[in-house]
């Protein structure tokens, strides 16, 4: 049974912290170092929903992808909803610990995983790390379809692969236009339009994206975009993050219990879709 700074080791190995932006706020956030840790839950977003999940699980370490004080803090009273969260893992001696941007940089990392779940096989990196000189870590991946697709087929694919959300897949461009290579990043990728232009793709799958800068992006090349929830792009690297500390667990003989969450954390509930007008005129 490995106490907590061993566990926290083995994921500092698989995404170091070092490796992360500037402005993020990586690693353990509460946890003794010294507690037995035996079961592990997997997630995309420290909420409450999670955390309550983690205690009915028994679970010793929270491991997530978003952090929970990105933007740093003065109090962790329990009134507030982010103190309550810190409360109740503390009282049930649970640790946390994030992996954000160093994920999304590591080899194997978040785009990967999304990669992996569309069936796309992964050529490049989007934008690579210049400090690998193997050439494999950084942000995004630059994709190949086994065959050709078109536009509303790939986002058709999205939809039935990635979980379920109410904003489903959006696409800009045209759905006829035929796609074999893709772009993908999990999480908000607006940011990385040059890229993705230079990278000569025919589609763009990534998440949060807005109006401004698709306008812009249509204008500048025929490149479909195709816009998911970003919950739904992210929660793919936690099968693989499991997956990968369940190898480490069985190769020390941990024995540990590691699980992925599939409560849905996204914010949107609902989506109303609008009357299927020809004119796309206001009535």
């Amino acid at each position: 049974m490995p106490r907590l700074s061993e566990v926290i080791t083995a994921l500092d190995s698989l995404w170091p912290p070092g490796q992360a932006e500037s402005w993020d706020a990586v690693g353990t956030v509460c946890g003794d170092p010294d507690q037995d840790v035996t079961r592990v839950l997997f997630a995309v977003d420290p909420v409450q929903d999670i955390v309550d999940e983690a205690v009915t699980l028994g679970a010793d370490l929270l491991v997530t992808h978003h952090p929970l004080y990105l933007r740093g803090t003065t109090s962790v009273a329990a009134g507030t909803f982010k103190g309550r969260v810190v409360h109740t893992l503390i009282k049930n001696d649970i640790a946390l610990h994030v992996a954000h941007t160093n994920a999304d940089r590591a080899d194997p990392g978040v785009s990967d995983a999304l990669a992996g779940a569309l069936g796309l096989r992964v050529v490049r990196p989007l934008v690579p790390d210049p400090t690998d000189p193997a050439g494999r870590r950084g942000l995004g991946r630059v994709c190949e379809l086994d065959h050709p697709l078109t536009v509303g087929e790939l986002a058709a694919r999205a939809a039935e692969r990635l979980p379920a959300t109410a904003q489903g897949i959006r696409i800009a461009g045209d759905p006829e236009a035929p796609v074999r290579t893709v772009a993908v990043s999990g999480g908000s990728g607006d940011s990385l339009f040059d890229d993705v232009r230079a990278a000569g793709v025919d589609a763009f799958l990534t998440a949060d994206l807005r109006h401004h800068p698709v306008s812009e992006a249509r204008a500048h090349s025929p490149l479909a975009l195709l816009d998911a929830a970003h919950w739904a792009t992210e929660w793919p690297w936690c099968e693989l993050a499991s997956a990968q500390l369940d190898e480490i667990s069985d190769r020390k003989g941990w024995g540990l219990r590691v699980h992925v969450s599939r409560t849905v954390t996204d914010p949107w509930t609902a989506h109303a879709a609008s009357p299927d007008d020809s004119s796309g005129a206001p009535n």
